[in-house]
Parts: C-alpha cells; sequence; structure tokens
C-alpha cells in the first residue's frame, strides 16, 4: 500500500525527472538550431569564396612556393605605452601563427614617444625589424577649421545617449588618422602593403601561406574576415556626403564596383555595412591614389569625424567598395580572427590538419544574423 508520503515523493520523482528530459531536448534542438542558423543554407557552408590556391602554401608538394620570395610588404600597429600587454598578446600570435617563417617588418605608430621598456619587450618577441614611429600632429589632432563649440555639442550628446566613444576625442583623431594619414606616415613609405593589426586580438590559425603574395600576384587592394553593420547614430549624413562626392566625381567610381555591399537600394541609402577595419591587408598605393586622396578630402572637409563621429571602418570600406571593381576585393577566410566580440573561424580542411583551435561551429560571425558577409557573398553571384 502506497502511503500519502510516499506517493507525495513518487510525484515529485516523476516531475523531476520529466523536466529533465524536457531541459536536455530543450537544451538540444537550441544548440541544433543555432548551428543551423549560424551555418545557414548549403552556400553558407560551402562559402563561394575562392581559397587561396595551393601554389601559395608552403611547403607546397609541386614545389612553387619558394619562401625567400617576398613582397615589399609590413605589419602596421597603433598603439600607445599603455597598450603595452595587449600589443605583446598581439604580436607574439603574428609570430607564431606567421612571420616567424617570413620575418616581414613591423611598423608601430604612436601620438606619443613609445617609452624604452615598451620597445623592449616589443623587439624581444621577434627577429623581424621593428621601427617605432611618431605620429605628426597635424595627423593626429582635430584641425583648426573644426568648430569646436559645435564639436564638443556633439560629443556631450552622443555621452549622454550612450553611443560607444561618442564622447571620445582621442577616437575621433584616431579614426581621421586611419582613414587618411596613417598610409602617409614617412616609415611606410617605402611600403606598397601592410597588414593592420591591433592590440589584444587573437589569431587562431597557422598561416603556411604568404598573404601579401596573394594579394600582389592577384592584383587585390583590400581584403578582410569580418563585415558588420555601423553604428547608425555615428554616421548620420556620411552617405549624403559620399553621394555628394560621387556625383561631382563619376570618373572617379570604378566600374563593376562593389556598391551591392553597400546599397540594397541601388545607392539611395546606406545599409552601414563595412568591413571590419582592425583587420585589413590592403595596398597602400591604393590609399595614396588620386581617386582615394580626393574623396577622403571631401569628407574631412565636411567635418563629419569630429561633428559626428565617422569611423575609419566605413571610410575605408565605403571606398575600397565604390572606387576599386569588386574583383579586387578579398575574403580571406582562412585567417582566423577575434576581435572582441566577434570572431571569423574557418570553415575549411584547416581543422582536419590541426591548424586552428576556434570553433566554426559555435563561435563564428560568418553567418550570424548581423554579419553582412552574405551581401558580399551576392557582389559575385
Amino acid at each position: 500500500m502506497i502511503t500519502p508520503w510516499r506517493y507525495l515523493i513518487l510525484v515529485v520523482v516523476v516531475v523531476l525527472g520529466l523536466h529533465l528530459i524536457l531541459s536536455v531536448s530543450h537544451e538540444a534542438y537550441s544548440s541544433a538550431t543555432s548551428i543551423s542558423r549560424l551555418l545557414g543554407t548549403g552556400k553558407a557552408k560551402t562559402q563561394k569564396h575562392d581559397a587561396v590556391p595551393d601554389q601559395y602554401h608552403w611547403p607546397a608538394d609541386n614545389g612553387t612556393f619558394v619562401l625567400d620570395r617576398r613582397a615589399n610588404a609590413t605589419i602596421v600597429m597603433l598603439a600607445r605605452n599603455g597598450d603595452i600587454n595587449g600589443v605583446v598578446k598581439s604580436l607574439k600570435q603574428v609570430e607564431d601563427r606567421f612571420n616567424k617563417r617570413f620575418r616581414y617588418p613591423y611598423v608601430i605608430l604612436n601620438d606619443e614617444p613609445f617609452l624604452d621598456h615598451f620597445k623592449e619587450r616589443v623587439s624581444k618577441l621577434t627577429d623581424a625589424t621593428v621601427e617605432f614611429g611618431l605620429i605628426p600632429r597635424d595627423h593626429w589632432h582635430q584641425p583648426e577649421w573644426i568648430d569646436e563649440e559645435k564639436a564638443s555639442k556633439v560629443r556631450e550628446t552622443m555621452a549622454k545617449n550612450n553611443v560607444i566613444y561618442g564622447g571620445s576625442l582621442p577616437y575621433r583623431n584616431m579614426c581621421r588618422f586611419n582613414s587618411g594619414f596613417f598610409f602617409r606616415h614617412e616609415l611606410l613609405a617605402k611600403y606598397k602593403y601592410y597588414w593592420r593589426v591591433e592590440p589584444d586580438v587573437t589569431f587562431f590559425c597557422d598561416l603556411n601561406f604568404d598573404p601579401f603574395l596573394f594579394m600582389q600576384d592577384n592584383d587585390k587592394v583590400y581584403s578582410f574576415t569580418i563585415a558588420l553593420p555601423e553604428y547608425g547614430e555615428t554616421i548620420e549624413t556620411l552617405w549624403q556626403t559620399v553621394r555628394e562626392f560621387m556625383e561631382k566625381n563619376p570618373d572617379l567610381i570604378a566600374p563593376n564596383n562593389g556598391l551591392g555591399f553597400l546599397s540594397d537600394d541601388g545607392g539611395l541609402t546606406y545599409n552601414r555595412c563595412h568591413f571590419w577595419s582592425n583587420f585589413e591587408i590592403a595596398d597602400l598605393d591604393f590609399w595614396r591614389g588620386e581617386a582615394y586622396m580626393r574623396y577622403f578630402e571631401h569628407l574631412d572637409k565636411a567635418g563629419g569625424f569630429y561633428y559626428e563621429r565617422w569611423g575609419d571602418a566605413p571610410v575605408h570600406s565605403i571606398g575600397a567598395a565604390l572606387l576599386a571593381p569588386k574583383e579586387k576585393l578579398h575574403f580571406f577566410r582562412e585567417i582566423g580572427y577575434r576581435h572582441e566580440p566577434f570572431q571569423h573561424c574557418p570553415i575549411s580542411d584547416l581543422h582536419k590538419q590541426g591548424k586552428c583551435w576556434c570553433d566554426p561551429l559555435l563561435d563564428n560571425f560568418d553567418y550570424h544574423w548581423y554579419s553582412c558577409l552574405p551581401k558580399y557573398d551576392r557582389l559575385f553571384e
């Protein structure tokens, strides 16, 4: 005979058991759903983007890769003395994943002189040449022709509205510098290609190929690993200013360009998509060229770097997508990369070879609902 007390215990056990089963089932379903959404369609899983051909890998079975054939290139970092721990983290990973074999030089820039301690810690990590440069004052600071009263009111309003970096003048200086001045620095004058690396980023995969040579041999001007929308509050008049430039300079807009990545309605509006410029490998001569320089000067005169908060990522992305044919843009799917809070983790045989330590199924931004990579894909359909 089951007493009321034993009956109550039995009911509790049954309820707890059912709850556990449902919880496990829900977790399994949620995981499956997350992976399904992440990978999307078969097109997303196969990643239409062209992979780096075998002849660029080292060592190549066909013997066509020669390690001492190098591009005229450098690895560029913008950092301050206080960033030293993040700089060391990033540079050590670049060395371990790639540069200990290729030994491309580094250029590290600062708007203030580097401390000897900073230089010593960095220089010990590599056998490559490291040059430390001071940014000219007029390349970094807010220009005198900007109305500071107007600009300061914008910063105050953005800070109150919790716009990311909205109240920061140094951040605006950095965005303007990266948009129109870094490639003019005297230490970069001798180079054609650069790889931008920032403090405190992560590189997941060993690179057994030279991305600089790939860019050079295939006439690419700009490459990326992550694409996403910009914060709308920071670029309210950017596209209007870009359209004014396009109307005044139709001869500078490249035929067969990448406008479709930037706009969903033929250029009437900007969808805010941009290549995340904290990682980029690009052609310095493209930025130095007449088309981009006229484009930057047009934007600079509008004052949006200070009257709003235009970032170098949308400025670079719009410039590259409009002023170069879309075939000169490239998505480096082989380079696993993370800048908080997003990451690209290659979906490829690199994992089978034990060359990547990220998980492409659980943490990969490529086909997240917020990613702009599908819009880049559609340029080549």
